[in-house]
């Protein structure tokens, strides 16, 4: 191994495992991720973040790939860029709780863009999607959270060689081509935490570009554009440039691949908000269900994170109290938990413009207090702590809940609330029951997405 190039060992393994090798649960979580992007792209196609993108493809028009929400043709790296920001646009996209990295908005909407043209068979789609999200897994873990500590969006640093690996494997890159197209997205990595300040909407555009990234490293890597081998090892190279020559131990990148699965690790989210703090509306929505109390008797309320956590989702106190806009909401653990408190729901509604401005939300979280406990390390777990009134107490820990297929089912019900309910039976059997190739796939979303032609029977 000290010998060896990783990212030559990596582009190896992405090029050659084979759709069989691949277990069956990890193409089943495909087939469910693939799912829950596609709810998502439907329910961020009216925010105006999502109108902007969907105009500004318009002026881009292509040939090869669909834009899903509005039917009109584009080059996959364009029809990539709109759906890579349009699934990370209410933040309600998986996660990697150990990096926050988001692995589905790149890797899912590169490979379907990739796969469209190519038009992919459904096992090589999910293949590639697997694939992906292996390669996100571990490129990101070898960093943990030191991008962010830095003021970089991990997302965005991992996800065009997370993508790019998925685009390569759809279009059937060799081991070379494919370490060309990884070599080359990596001077695609960017992103910066600047939109913290203002709730600009960069956050969003920032899978999108990942997204269109791989698949533009993919497609010039397959005519013969070569890529720089060393670029995740090299002393200007992706982890010593973002990270300041801070020491990583390159080794984890390839131990185990092939046989450890750490893509499982990615974590739905059931709520559209930063991932550390949905415990802690699953705590708040149990208690109220409970009966313990309702929002005008609490009278206090302590959230415990872990030290890294708290500047993210509990500062500057007067925007998390107050959030001016949808993005300051997603990000604020005070908010949120009042939200849920008054409400007993978190939802896309609670992101809405009468949401944000609601008085009696606000007055709630500003009984909401935010605190570090040294005590908590890397995870996503913590306490809440809330208090009455008339002075009685509960105290809940809060972790992360566990996977599961119904919720990511009703999630997509959900999202998809508003389309044409048949459309959308049709393409959820298709995708959970079937193996429609990716022509058929996109044909299938189409049709409740943009209403461009009836979905087949």
């Amino acid at each position: 191994m000290s010998n060896s190039i990783p990212l030559e060992t990596i582009a190896e393994w992405a090029s050659r495992v084979a759709s069989a090798d691949i277990p069956s649960d990890q193409h089943r979580r495909a087939r469910l991720r693939l799912l829950d992007m596609l709810g998502l792209i439907a329910a961020a196609a009216a925010h105006p973040a999502g109108k902007s993108l969907v105009a500004w493809s318009e002026r881009n028009a292509g040939a090869g790939a669909t834009i899903l929400v509005s039917g009109q043709e584009a080059a996959p790296a364009v029809a990539a860029l709109v759906h890579g920001s349009l699934a990370h646009a209410r933040d309600f996209d998986d996660t990697f709780p150990d990096t926050l990295v988001h692995p589905g908005s790149t890797v899912i909407t590169a490979a379907l863009a990739a796969g469209e043209r190519a038009n992919a068979g459904f096992a090589d789609l999910t293949a590639a999607i697997v694939v992906g999200y292996e390669i996100a897994a571990r490129l990101g873990a070898a960093a943990g959270r030191r991008f962010h500590a830095r003021g970089f969006h991990a997302t965005s640093i991992i996800g065009p060689i997370a993508a790019a690996s998925a685009a390569a494997r759809i279009l059937a890159l060799d081991a070379s081509e494919t370490a060309d197209a990884l070599g080359l997205a990596t001077s695609m990595s960017g992103g910066l935490l600047a939109f913290l300040a203002d709730g600009g909407w960069s956050k969003w555009l920032h899978t999108g570009w990942a997204a269109h990234g791989g698949v533009v490293a993919a497609e010039i890597a397959s005519h013969g554009f070569r890529g720089p081998r060393r670029a995740l090892d090299h002393h200007y190279g992706l982890y010593a440039a973002f990270l300041g020559g801070a020491e990583i131990d390159l080794e984890t990148l390839t131990e185990g691949l092939g046989q450890r699965w750490l893509g499982s690790a990615a974590q739905p989210k059931y709520f559209p908000c930063a991932h550390v703090i949905q415990p802690y509306i699953e705590a708040v929505l149990t208690i109220r269900a409970s009966g313990w109390r309702t929002a005008t008797t609490v009278q206090s309320v302590r959230c415990i994170v872990a030290p890294w956590a708290l500047p993210i989702v509990g500062e500057p106190r007067a925007i998390k109290i107050a959030p001016r806009n949808d993005l300051e909401a997603i990000a604020s653990l005070p908010f949120m938990v009042a939200a849920a408190l008054c409400d007993g729901r978190v939802d896309l509604g609670t992101l809405g413009p009468d949401s944000l401005g609601r008085a009696d939300v606000r007055a709630v979280a500003e009984r909401v207090a935010c605190e570090a406990d040294d005590r908590l390390g890397a995870g996503f777990d913590g306490r809440i702590e809330l208090t009455a009134v008339d002075g009685q107490r509960i105290s809940r820990p809060v972790a992360l809940s566990a996977w599961s297929e119904q919720q990511l089912i009703e999630k997509f019900h959900a999202n998809t609330a508003r389309l044409p309910p048949t459309a959308c039976a049709l393409l959820e059997s298709a995708l959970l029951q079937d193996e429609p190739n990716a022509r058929a796939l996109v044909r299938l979303a189409v049709a409740p997405m943009a209403g461009r032609e009836a979905a087949p029977p």
